[in-house]
């Protein structure tokens, strides 16, 4: 699994429901992580936080609006989209389903081509890099497709880390990201990478944004991290 791969969290107890819906997003180009059941959703979740989650509403024992309902609550998980998959097809319960804090909702049987469509709307709201978008910050551009990163008129010359960590700090300007967030989120947790690896590819990119003039966009929290602006 590459560490900018979006990620997808797929809560499904019918398991032949969980493995098409794995096959397809695996096809879009997502890294896909599967649970059976809630508490499993759960548990995941907390681990590596997903990008976009595709959580069916009838469970046993914690049902799919249940576990909706406590990421929401959770300020580190509030901001994944949730997409409600149910055969309850009544408006009453489409509204209790998006009340209850999912992003979307999809009555079953579905298509599979709108589920991957919607599942890409999501992911474009919450990483657009990911999904192909072409990112702009003050007098900065990132184009995700062609790899390339413009200051003014001149083209930088970022590594693929570089580039990797700009996309993240471009995604969501101003927020601050802990050297631990950033390292699951460049390098992946499968791989083993000191914290002091972020300071220095942090320089790397300091210098190669500031290579042709310019103020260092990039803000140093003391004890928090790393932020654009």
């Amino acid at each position: 699994m590459s560490a900018d791969q979006p990620r997808v969290l797929v809560v499904e107890d019918e398991p032949a429901q969980r493995e098409v819906l794995a096959y397809n997003l695996e096809a879009e180009g997502f890294a896909v992580s599967s649970a059976e059941n809630g508490e499993e959703a759960l548990m995941l979740v907390d681990e590596t936080a997903p990008d976009v989650i595709v959580l069916d509403w009838m469970m046993p024992n914690l049902s799919g609006i249940e576990v909706c309902r406590r990421l929401k609550i959770k300020s580190e998980t509030r901001s994944i989209p949730i997409i409600m998959l149910s055969a309850r097809s009544e408006e009453v319960d489409r509204v209790r389903g998006l009340e209850t804090g999912a992003d979307d909702y999809v009555i079953k049987p579905y298509s599979v081509i709108e589920l991957m469509a919607r599942v890409r709307s999501q992911l474009r709201r919450v990483r657009p890099a990911a999904a192909g978008e072409r990112l702009e910050y003050e007098d900065i551009v990132l184009d995700s497709v062609s790899h390339r990163v413009n200051r003014g008129e001149a083209e930088l010359k970022l590594g693929p880390t570089e580039f990797r960590l700009l996309s993240t700090f471009m995604e969501k300007p101003g927020r601050v990201f802990s050297r631990e967030q950033l390292l699951d989120r460049v390098w992946g947790r499968d791989i083993y990478v000191d914290t002091r690896t972020v300071d220095v590819h942090i320089g790397r990119l300091r210098k190669a944004l500031t290579q042709h003039g310019g103020s260092d966009p990039l803000r140093t929290v003391r004890g928090a991290g790393y932020a654009l602006g």
